[in-house]
């Protein structure tokens, strides 16, 4: 075995003598109450900024589209029919559409979903346009010869 470098265990002895005899610039000058308070909150930091990165991205929520962009057209031979299957109006309380018929011809019904009055309903397509589920819970089909438009 090689001897120890004697400078070495010299060289670290005194830089504790010196620590203790007030010389600043060879030890930190820190209580141990500072020292472990900023160790917890620098791993704190650390744990906050990696779970952060980690976190998997929100998905996506259907949103009420905005009609700003949409211009309806009353379209007689065309009439909007309720398909409840899909309608959100049935369960949460969605009133996307039944808010932006400007003929109120949508009326919600709790536990069933939507009812549209043929006979107030214009086809401009706007129930169909702002309905946020896929595939749509109100679509334009054709009218019937029976029925009339307002």
């Amino acid at each position: 075995m090689s001897p120890p470098v004697r400078w070495q265990t010299t060289h670290r002895r005194d830089s504790w003598r010196d620590a203790r005899n007030g010389d600043k610039g060879t030890a930190m000058d820190i209580s141990r109450k500072e020292f472990f308070k900023k160790s917890l909150y620098s791993l704190g930091e650390a744990i906050t900024t990696v779970s952060g990165a980690l976190k998997e991205p929100e998905p996506e929520r259907p949103t009420i589209r905005d009609t700003a962009d949409f211009v309806p057209g009353a379209e007689e031979n065309m009439r909007a029919v309720p398909h409840n299957e899909q309608c959100l109006a049935k369960n949460c309380g969605c009133f996307a559409c039944f808010e932006r018929c400007e003929p109120q011809a949508i009326t919600v019904v709790m536990g069933e979903g939507i009812r549209i009055d043929a006979t107030k309903c214009t086809g401009c397509g706007t129930c169909e346009y702002v309905c946020p589920v896929t595939p749509k819970a109100v679509r334009l089909q054709p009218r019937t010869k029976r029925e009339s438009p307002a």
